[in-house]
Parts: C-alpha cells; structure tokens; sequence
C-alpha cells in the first residue's frame, strides 16, 4: 500500500491490538473466577445504585421520546445496523487480501513505449474495456507499475455495508505515462483502459483469485475498472474494484470547466479538419469524468474529517444505502450511491443542518427532510467553502448538467450523470417517507427499510424500448450530436434527459411522475470485448399515474389564433386538430380513441407511442407496454369488449331506479326506512358483473299458471342470472310481534305484499317467496328481503329453565346481524371507496378471478378479499395508492406472501373512522385473544374483535396453499412483465396446477353455464338460451334464476362426501373438480352400523375395522352427476388401503 496508507493502517493495527491485549486481559480474570464455581455477587456501593443518568442516557431517553413512535422503532434500526455492518473477523479476512492484491501490484512488469492505436503488444487472453470509437487517436502509452495503492471510498469510513461489499482501491498512475493534451479525444480514458487491462491480464495469471472481471464504474463506459473477488468459499467475501488515477498536477482545472471543450467534433465524427468557422460546443460531462479520478483522496479525505467522533453519520449513511437499495436508486448510470450519500451528510454538517451528538435515525430524517423540501434541479449545492472567481458558478453549472450538487474543490458536479426524473423520483419518495415516519398507524421501520420497491409494483404503469439501439437513429432526428459527443458516442445517455422531457410534456397532468430505470451493464470476463451501449437491453419506465386525468380522452391546446397553437401543433403533428368546445372557443386539440373504460386506462400507451414515434422515429413494434396485460382474464366477451366496469354502471343504474321505486310504493302497510345492496356488483366487486338478458322461450319450458320457465333437460344449460341481493328495512311498529315465528310470518306476507305492489304499479314481473321477492327488471333479477332492525335482538332471546329471559349470540342472529347490518354497510362503503379510487374493483377482480381460478374460492369469502384489496388502497404505504387494476393486483399477491398473518391484525379503516388510540386498541385485543381468532383476522370500524368475514374460512390449510400459490404468481408474473423480449403469457399464473389432486372430475361443458368465463376462453361454446336485453322481445314469464348444475352437484358432493374429501372447482367456467382425499379418513375405524356410508370391511384386519370404499366413492361420482360429468380420473394411489 501507499506510505501514508501503510502508516494510517499500521497505527490503527497497533491501536486496535493494544486495545484487544486489554479487553483480553480483563477477560481472563473474569474466566479464572468464574472457572473456580464461585459466582461473585456484584458489589455496588449506594452512589453507584443511585447513580443519576449519563448524559448519553438522556440524550437517548428524549430522542426515543421525541422521535421514534415506540422503543421497539430504536431497538429494530439498530438490529438492522448490526445485520448490514462488517464483522471485524470478515474485516481481517478482506484486509489480508487487499495486502496480497498491493503485493501482486508491485511485481507487475512495465512496457515500452507504443503508440495508443498500436495494441499489438497486447496478450491474446485480454480484451480492452473500452469502446474505442473512433479508434484513431493521437498519444503514445507504456505501463509502469503504479506509484501509489490508495484504498478509498466507504470501507474505511466504516459506511461499507452487507450483502455486496465492495472496496474500492484507487490505482495512482506515474506521470511518465502522460503527455501534454492527454485531457484531449479521449486520450485520458484510452490510456487509463490499456493500464488497467495490463494489470488485469498479470492478476489474472495468479491463483489468488476465483474471478477477475471488467465492468464500467456506475454504468458510464468511459470509466472501466478491474473487478477482483476471492477463490473458493471467500469468492462472496468482498469485491475489490481497482480504479486507474491521475497523479496530481497533471490536469489544468481550468481546461475542464463545464463550459469548455475537449472532444473535437471534427475527431468524433472521422473527419480531416473542423468545419471552418464552427465554435466547438462544451463537453461538461467528458470534463467532469476526468477532473473525477483526480479527486478520490481528498474527498475521502474530506468525508473522513465529517466522519471524525460521528458515528451518527457512519450508521445514517448505512441506513440511506439500505433505503435507496429498497427503491433500486443506488446502481447504473446516474444513481443516487452510498457515496452521495455521505457526501450529502457531509454538506449537512457543513451547513450545521444536522451536528454529531446526532443518532443514525436522526441523520436518516434530516437528509430524508432535505431531499424533500430541495430542488437540485433548479437551486444547486456546493460544498466549497471560500468562492473563487477562477472556479465556476453555480449557474455554470446548471446550464451544463440537470442535477448540481458541486464538490469541495468547486470543480467536480457529483450529479453530472443524474438525470432530472432520477432526482424527482428521490425527492418524491423522500417526501412520501417523511410522512411514513411520521403516521403512528404503520409499522415505519418496516415499510421503509424493509419493504422492496420494485419498478413494477411502485408504479402503475411500466413499459419498455425493446431496443435500446432505436436510440441512436433518435439522436439523428434530434439532432443531438453535441450531447454524443459529450456522453462519448452514448447514446442512451445523450437520449435519456430528452426522451424523459417528451413525455412529461405529453403526458402532462395525466401523471404524477415519470421515471427510468437506471441503465446498467453487468461485469463481463476479461477475455471479451466490452459490453456495447446495446448491452443494457431494454430500458424500463414507469408512470405514476394521476387518477383523476389518466383516462381523459381529449387534450385540449390553445386557441386557434394564439401564437402557442403552432407549437401545439408542432408537438403533436397530425393528431391535433381544431374543436370548437360549449363555451365557444375553437381550440387545437386532441381526441384519443377509446370508448369503454379499459381503452381510456391505456390512453397514456397510445401517447408514449405517437410522441416517441413522431418526434424520435421509435416504432410502436419496439415498445413493449405492459401497464395493462392482465386486463384481459376479466374481459367477457369478443373484443373490444370492456372489461365490465360499464356493465356494473348499467347494473347500479337499474338498482337506484329500483330504490326510488320502492320507497314510493303505495299500499304498504309501513313504509320502506332504507334500501340496500349488498350484491358484489353494487360494490363494484363483481368478477363478471350481471348482463342484462331476456329468455328464448325455445330453449324453456313454461309453467303457466306460475307464469314460470324452466330449463328444457335435452336443451343447454341457460346462461347463468345472477340473483342481486338488496335489502329492505320496514319502519318499526308496536304491531311488530316479538314472536320469531309470527316475525317470520309477517315478513313473508311483507314480501308477497311488495311483489303484488311493484306489479301492479310499475308492472314489473316478480315471484314472491317467504323469505325473499325476485323483480325482473331491465334484464336483471333483483333479490329483495325485507328487514326488521330488532329481529336480530329477538333471535337472541333465550328462556332459561327458570322462567328468566336472557340475550345471548346465536348462530341465526349473527348470520341475519352480517346480512342485513354489516355487508350494507360493507357495500356501500366500498362502493364509496371506488369512487375514490377508480383501479378499486378492477384490482379487485383480478384478485378474485386469480383465487377462483386456483380452485379455492370456496376456502375464502368475496368480502374478505374485498376487503384485503381495500387495504392496499386505504393503506398503500411505502407505496401510493394504485391507480391501475394490474399494479393493485400484483401489490395483492404481495400483501398476501409478506403480511404477517400470525401476530398481526389486518386493519382496514373504512371510511376513517378508526382514531390512533382505536389501532392501539384493536392490537391489543388482538394479541390477547389470539388463540380464539381466525388464522387470517381483519378488523374494521363496525368490526373490531371478531373478523366476520374470516370466521369460518380460510381455515390454516387454505391459506397456507393460498400463500404458496401466491409467491409462486408473483415471481412468474414479474419475470414475464419485465422481459419485454419474452413470451409474457400471463394467463399462466391463472391455470391451476392440477397434479395436487387425488382425483379429477371432468364436466360436460353443456351444462355449464359459465362456460365462457374460462382463463383459456373456448372458441366455441352453446347457445345458452338468453337473448340481448335490446332484443324486441317481451318477457312474460319470469327467467331461471341463479341456476348452476355445477354449483349444485358441488353442494351435494359436499353433503355427502365431506368426511372422506376436499373438493375444489373454478367457478367461473373451469372444467374440472378437484379432490383432495382427507387423510384422517383413511385410518381404519371400528365398525358401527350408523356410520357405513362410503365405507367397507377391512380385510386387512381379524378385528371388524372399515376403512373407506373408494371405487365405490368414485362410482357415487359419476352417478350423482349423471349427464353433468363426463369421466372421473384417480390420479394417485395414496388412498389405496
């Protein structure tokens, strides 16, 4: 290592022993005490047992007060801290190796002196790892041994953290490598990339190590460096990258401000001489990646002093690094690394916004605070403490790069490569993680820390540039060969800032924010060229976007006559053109093509694709927009149909007319107090929403004097008519009997009073029954049932033997408590809910269609997964609340894997009306009578301490094969949604795996009646017997109402066989039953005559024993759905006895 380096690292060792020497010595007399068996009580005099808190103590105690919500928030970050720090045993370990590399350095041999083009001295086993275009360039090169090995950056200043430990270690080039202009055409970066492959082909001679490599520096291909790791079981230990620099003194300064020039366009572009009385544009971003190796010491230097008695900076610029590494901020071209990081915390001790009696946490909030309330886009920063008039300004800088945040030498912009959506992108969850830390509802620790935010699930809607090489010809329409230049021939680089800026232009107020991903170029093997601009693949983007002007379909420009509307016109060419609007202006304007409500989500994908295509020449072919692809398992019908959020509009409709209907009736003997549904497609929850139809009488049977239809045996089922419960509350009376029969009574002659009332009155078609009125209306088949608020209190009163009345819950009182009290309210809240949030019911929908289509709609209620997607909506943190039906489902998918379902509540709070003190609460319940509750337990205000909706499924197996379904989706579903390139078949994770059953029951696609809501949708299927509501058709006779053969044969498969099996079905059109056998039930049992069904003499036993008849059971099958189902397949032998 270097002089100085030895002496800082040798005083440290000799520190750092002496100090082991005594905590060893110390530690031996406690040893020897305590090897002798006599345990020493401690001693403490009164003074000592007294003592007064240290001031450390109370700082502790009142920032624990202050800051942090509970103690558990301090004892979480610290564990963290002690997780992400190095041990000192690893420390040794990457110390000793860091000595070998410095040794191996010094025994490289030098070169004589070639031209830069001459590589022909270049062994045959290495491969420079630079792009050297153009390839001419003047200078002449020879390697000699580096003059100095510096380690710098975060592994001394203690900052360095798990899983990927890197050391950096800066190579300092002998000035007799250099010539004068050597800042010119690259010549700098050629020679430094000639150095470094030298030393890469010797290292890579020795046994030392398991695996040599190039890779560009963050992603910018002007500055490869040496990746060196370990061999054998150390080869995770540490990666050591060897970073060629300038000595000092070799570089005027003043020729690498941002404003001047040194890559001459004439050179770049292969020509003889410039063009005659052309000014050379500024290369700010070239000068900057030069002036930057010139400065690695002394900004550790710098950031060492800052670090000084600070062990609040060391664990705050820890915590940041895990905070950005969470958002995927910290690596690639223009990332927000550890190291701005400390250099940030640096600059706020410099401006004593934060001082060093501060803890990690405080730091974390402080740098949190500033990158929320700062700008560097439009008010730079600097850390050079006096002003120069040689240096540049500030304003310099912010006319050269989009971010500025300038070093302590004032010559170096540590944001060049940053672009301004990257930094919005920071300030914007810097901003919505202040507000996490400071909501006492949440868990803050693990949403910010913790909780990964991948480009996928953070945003609402993602696409892709296939081919990242369409930018090049971009950069020709744009003409932007000044940034090429600049970038050095990158021209994603040179593209980015302007791709971004077209977007958010166009994009407008229909987003919140637009951001990229970082591009990044993996390391590559020594032996191969290097990774061209093209190697970054795709390039990812992700829009956040506005719910309340995403799906507008008109853009509306300035007035005809105005000088803005050329440049309206200009921007957005042939697809703007004049309107006159209601409040008589004639505007330039523009109308997006969509007429049902999944067209108008992907408005923003036919905007990215006419901009990009007219303004950079990027095809529609080569962009890949996923926002929107799982849209189509809850599409019915051909395309383009919607996916049935206009149908659930028509359905509210007809159910508003019907309310006002029934609270105008005349005749009732009391009036109708409330009206309210509670079908899921009132809560705009319905997977496939009800479709008005009419009958074809061809295919029913009538029964004449009941004015009824009923299904024709020879003919398909009819089309499946979804009854929609609502419920009436009748006004309370003294002449309500307090009797639960005669209340029954009562209300059965309420429902056949409300059917003759609605037909005579408005001539709707209804069919009274005792407990419930069907109304045909507008080709739906509305359920009422009327409602009496006290019968749930009469239904609890119990006689005791003694004549006492007493209340007390039973079964029929809650069940009719949750029917006509809780799911209204549940209903209407949710359908409060979506109007809020507009992606609510297609998010909602998806999760349901994915659980169906598991098989396991039965293990789980529709309002528990209502209300588990409400929470993603009422609860989003870290995340915002979705604004697309895909993002809210794959968020569901990640609720249900990382929730902690055992020792956590899930809290839903409807409509806000939870206070702090009501979650604390609600907790504290819930962790008291744990053992009693659900497996899966949700809270809400009407429900605090009971989970109705989870009561009685999902039971612990469900939920367990529901998790596990879970992580499986969600890791296909994000391979396939962020490779543009593949097949991305999403209807995958939708198809069961059907190898977990026992045996398959195959049906008759005939008589289901669901069979067109099927994942895989057939091709083909029957008439069903039901005719457009529009079809001039009158109705006499009331429909078949909720008629499912499946449904049904489920019912009894379930009645009759539920001891020996599980049974499984998709309910939306899926083919086939799945059984599970119980294991239980195949223990051989002692005879009894009363419990024989399905079961048989074991022959296996002297002792009467039965064990179950399985051929016979499988035989039951087929007869029970005779004409329904089309085979039975056993598919395993685990039931054979």
């Amino acid at each position: 290592m270097a002089e100085n380096g030895r002496r800082d690292g040798d005083l440290e060792g000799e520190e750092s022993s002496q100090a082991l020497a005594k905590e060893g010595r110390s530690r031996g007399k406690k040893r020897s005490s305590a090897s002798e068996g006599i345990l020493q009580p401690v001693k403490l005099c009164k003074a000592d047992l007294y003592k007064p808190p240290t001031n450390e103590e109370l700082s502790q105690l009142k920032e624990t007060e202050n800051l942090f919500h509970s103690n558990i928030l301090r004892l979480q970050i610290e564990e963290l801290l002690k997780e992400v720090t190095l041990k000192e045993k690893r420390k040794q370990k990457i110390d000793s190796f860091l000595h070998e590399i410095n040794t191996l350095l010094k025994t490289i041999p030098e070169t004589p002196e070639r031209d830069i083009t001459d590589q022909s001295w270049l062994p045959a086993g290495v491969k420079v790892p630079f792009l050297q275009v153009p390839f001419n360039v003047k200078g002449k090169f020879h390697f000699l041994p580096p003059v100095e090995v510096k380690i710098v950056g975060s592994y001394l200043l203690g900052t360095c953290i798990k899983p990927e430990v890197n050391v950096d270690v800066a190579l300092i080039m002998p000035k007799d490598i250099f010539q004068d202009k050597d800042a010119l055409n690259q010549r700098y970066h050629r020679k430094r990339a000639l150095y470094l492959t030298h030393i890469a082909y010797h290292l890579a001679q020795e046994k030392l190590f398991g695996s040599i490599q190039f890779a560009y520096a963050n992603s910018s291909h002007l500055k490869p460096v040496v990746l060196l790791q370990p061999q054998g079981k150390d080869a995770k230990m540490v990666t050591v990258r060897l970073y060629a620099c300038p000595p000092q003194g070799i570089f005027k300064p003043s020729r690498l401000c941002p404003s001047k020039n040194n890559v001459r366009t004439a050179w770049f572009m292969e020509k003889d001489s410039p063009v005659a009385g052309e000014s050379e544009p500024p290369t700010p971003h070239y000068n900057n990646s030069v002036l930057w190796d010139l400065v690695l010491e002394s900004h550790l230097h710098f950031l060492s002093r800052a670090a000084s008695d600070f062990q609040g900076m060391q664990d705050g610029v820890c915590l940041l690094k895990v905070w950005l590494h969470q958002r995927e901020l910290d690596k690639g071209l223009g990332c927000f690394n550890g190291f701005l990081a400390s250099m940030l915390v640096a600059y706020l001790l410099a401006k004593h916004k934060i001082n060093k009696v501060m803890s990690g946490y405080q730091v974390l909030r402080s740098v949190l605070q500033f990158l929320a309330t700062t700008d560097l886009c439009t008010a730079g920063i600097s850390l050079l403490k006096d002003e120069d008039a040689s240096l540049p300004t500030l304003t310099d800088f912010h006319k050269a790069f989009q971010v500025v945040f300038v070093d302590p030498s004032g010559l170096i912009n540590l944001c060049a490569d940053m672009s301004a959506a990257t930094y919005k992108q920071i300030q914007f969850e810097a901003k919505h993680s202040m507000e996490l830390l400071d909501d006492k509802t949440v868990d803050g620790f693990q949403l910010l820390l913790m909780t990964p935010k991948p480009l996928l699930r953070a945003f609402d809607h993602v696409f892709h540039l296939r081919h990242v090489s369409k930018l090049q010809a971009a950069c020709k329409k744009m003409q932007l060969l000044n940034e090429l230049v600049d970038c050095g021939g990158n021209y994603v680089a040179a593209s980015l800032p302007f791709l971004i800026g077209l977007l958010e232009r166009g994009l407008a107020k229909r987003i919140l924010l637009v951001a990229h991903a970082l591009p990044q170029i993996p390391p590559w093997p020594i032996n191969s060229d290097p990774l061209k601009h093209k190697d970054i693949g795709s390039l990812s983007f992700g829009l956040l976007l506005s719910s309340d002007f995403a799906s507008s379909v008109l853009e509306r420009g300035p007035e005809a006559d105005r000088p803005e509307a050329v440049e309206f016109l200009q921007f957005w060419g042939e697809r703007s053109e004049l309107r006159r609007f209601q409040d008589g202006g004639i505007c330039e304007a523009v109308l997006w093509d969509a007429s049902y409500m999944s067209q108008k989500r992907l408005i923003p994908q036919q905007i990215i694709c006419h901009l990009l295509k007219l303004h950079m020449d990027i095809p529609e072919s080569s962009i890949c927009y996923t926002g929107t692809l799982l849209e189509s398992v809850i599409k019915l019908g051909r395309e383009p149909a919607g996916t049935g959020e206009e149908a659930m509009v028509g359905v509210v409709r007809s159910y508003d007319d019907l309310s006002r209907k029934l609270w105008n009736l005349e005749g009732l003997p009391l009036a109708v107090t409330a009206v309210q549904g509670t079908h899921p497609a009132l809560r705009y929850t319905d997977v496939f929403p009800p479709v008005p139809m009419k009958p074809d009488y061809a295919y029913h049977a009538r029964i004449k004097d009941q004015e009824l239809l009923l299904p024709l045996p020879e003919k398909p089922c009819p089309a499946y008519m979804a009854p929609m419960k609502v419920i009436c509350h009748m006004e309370g009376s003294g002449q309500w009997p307090q009797d639960k029969e005669a209340l029954r009574r009562i209300k059965a002659a309420f429902q056949v009073r409300l059917a003759e009332l609605l037909h005579q009155q408005h001539h709707l078609l209804c069919r009274p029954t005792p407990t419930h009125t069907d109304v045909y209306k507008d080709g739906y088949v509305f359920r009422l049932q009327v409602a009496y608020h006290r019968e749930p209190q009469i239904l609890k009163e119990v006689v005791t033997p003694e004549g006492m009345l007493k209340y007390q819950e039973t079964e029929e009182s809650q069940q009719l408590e949750v029917e006509t009290q809780q799911l209204p309210f549940l209903t209407s809240s949710l359908h409060g809910l979506q109007q809020q949030y507009p992606a609510f019911s297609g998010a909602c929908r998806l999760a349901k269609r994915w659980i169906s289509a598991q098989m396991l709609s039965d293990g789980i209620s529709e309002e528990c997964v209502d209300l588990l997607v409400a929470y993603l909506f009422l609860c989003p943190a870290p995340f915002t609340a979705p604004s697309s039906p895909q993002v809210g489902f794959l968020r569901f998918l990640h609720l249900l894997i990382t929730f902690d379902w055992k020792t956590s509540p899930l809290i839903v709070n409807l409509n806000a009306e939870l206070t702090d003190d009501d979650y604390v609460a609600i907790r504290s319940d819930f962790v008291a009578s744990r053992p009693h509750l659900p497996v899966l337990f949700i809270a809400t205000p009407r429900d605090r301490q009971n989970s109705v909706w989870t009561k009685k499924r999902p039971s612990a197996q469900i939920l367990q094969r529901l998790l596990v379904l879970a992580l499986e989706s969600l890791r296909t579903l994000e391979e396939q949604l962020m490779d543009p390139l593949g097949s991305q078949e999403v209807k995958v994770v939708f198809r069961p795996p059907l190898d977990f059953y026992d045996v398959l029951i195959h049906l008759n696609p005939k008589q289901m009646p669901r069979h067109l809501e099927a994942v895989d949708r057939p091709a083909k299927s029957f008439s069903r017997g039901m005719l457009g509501n529009d079809a001039a058709v009158k109705t006499y006779f009331f429909p078949v109402v909720d008629y499912d053969p499946v449904q049904l044969y489920l019912r009894e498969l379930q009645e009759a066989f539920s001891d020996f099996a599980l049974f499984f079905y998709d309910k939306h059109g899926g083919e086939v039953i799945g059984v599970l056998w119980k294991p239980s039930s195949f223990e051989p049992q002692p005879f009894k005559v009363s419990s024989m069904r399905g079961r048989m003499m074991s022959v296996l036993s002297s002792e009467p024993l039965t064990v179950p008849n399985v051929e016979a059971i499988l035989e039951d099958f087929e007869i029970l759905g005779e004409g329904l189902v089309r085979s039975v397949e056993a598919r395993t032998e685990k039931w054979s006895i």
